[in-house]
């Protein structure tokens, strides 16, 4: 069905590192420093559309650039993605470094225009052969609408879709949460497998996140080649970072993307909300090595399971930096010797919201460990 995706061998080698283990590293296995921060501000035009709602972005490492696709539905012109560059060749990202030069509308199955309300775009990933694109839609729960995984040319022609497991359609009691479907997508390294998770527990499979406990978000294994489900694992998020204000406030949080950084392993991005409070962002490294393959129970819920492990990467908020609303992340150039890690924020078309990009270098342990073996 598919080609297999670019590898980051232009950020990091990639070995087959058999039976890693998280807990197996005396010191943290990867550290970030921070590099910097650019800011679009809502309402920037860019070729007739609103640049707003980035969700997911990836990197072209064969064009040295980076897509970008924005979570509208329609409502604020076509679904769509974007090109643009973001440079970090001296060692730091700051305004100014984040440019736009292409959109491209992305199409429905039948080759026409999506009608609004039908997509929720939220994660893009590229291909380096043939030049695909791979996106998520979350569905909408309150209208029977399920999430998706699709591919499409760089045009946004559709080329296929992949089979997604009925325990993920919503229905009474079952299913997808609203809003807490599927945020993330990522291609596992040196397997042709795309994996893609749920925000929060499925209705069946236990509740979402409250300010006690966090909720166990189910992880989608889909073969490349056929397009089917092979595997499916549990992640448990974090519980709510802090009490809103007011008390009866809205407040969340969930997985919102995964990122593959070596073999069977993936830096999850949790982002939590509060009402009154603001954001909270985390990564963690987190991997399947030892997880149990639940695809075959409907629901989890008092059942026995090893969930995937994890390992607190950086809590954004020792930044100390006003986060917006955090979603996106790949990896990017290499940068004075050290791969780098670009997050993009979702304004949400919001005035009081910004589209936000936050840079990185990686170091560390497993970060050496695989450039020893290029």
């Amino acid at each position: 069905m598919v080609q297999r995706t670019r590898s980051i061998g232009s950020t990091i080698a990639l070995v087959a590192l058999t039976g890693f283990s998280v807990g197996a590293w005396a010191n943290p296995p990867v550290t970030l420093s921070f590099i910097g921060m650019a800011e679009i501000p809502t309402g920037t035009r860019f070729e007739a559309t609103e640049v707003g709602g980035l969700s997911g972005i990836d990197y072209d490492a064969a064009n040295e650039r980076y897509v970008a696709i924005s979570d509208n539905r329609g409502a604020q012109g076509p679904v769509r993605y974007y090109d643009l560059t973001i440079d970090l060749s001296d060692g730091q990202l700051a305004d100014g470094d984040v440019q736009f030069t292409g959109v491209t509308e992305i199409q429905a199955l039948d080759g026409q225009a999506f009608a609004p309300g039908v997509a929720d775009p939220e994660s893009l990933r590229i291909t380096a052969f043939p030049g695909l694109l791979y996106w998520t839609s979350e569905g909408n729960a309150a209208t029977g609408l399920a999430p998706f995984v699709r591919v499409m040319t760089r045009g946004g022609a559709p080329i296929a879709a992949f089979a997604i497991p009925d325990v993920f359609r919503p229905a009474t009691r079952h299913g997808i949460r609203n809003n807490l479907a599927f945020e993330s997508l990522t291609h596992a390294l040196n397997q042709n497998i795309w994996l893609t998770a749920t925000e929060n527990a499925l209705i069946q499979d236990g509740p979402a996140a409250t300010l006690e406990h966090g909720s166990p978000a189910r992880v989608l294994c889909l073969d490349g080649a056929t397009g089917k489900p092979l595997a499916q694992y549990v992640y448990r998020t974090a519980a709510v970072a802090a009490a809103p204000e007011p008390a009866d406030g809205f407040a969340t949080n969930g997985l919102s993307e995964l990122l593959a950084i070596a073999p069977d392993t993936y830096i999850a991005l949790e982002r939590s909300f509060s009402t009154g409070i603001g954001n909270d962002i985390r990564l963690y490294l987190t991997h399947t090595h030892g997880a149990t393959d639940v695809s075959g129970r409907d629901s989890i819920r008092n059942t026995r399971y090893h969930p995937m492990k994890k390992h607190l990467l950086l809590d954004l908020a020792t930044l100390d930096i006003d986060l917006d609303n955090i979603e996106g992340i790949t990896l990017g150039p290499t940068v004075h010797g050290h791969p780098t890690l670009v997050l993009v924020a979702d304004d949400n078309f919001s005035t009081t919201q910004r589209t936000q990009f936050l840079a990185f270098t990686l170091d560390g342990p497993l970060v050496h460990a695989l450039a020893a073996n290029d």
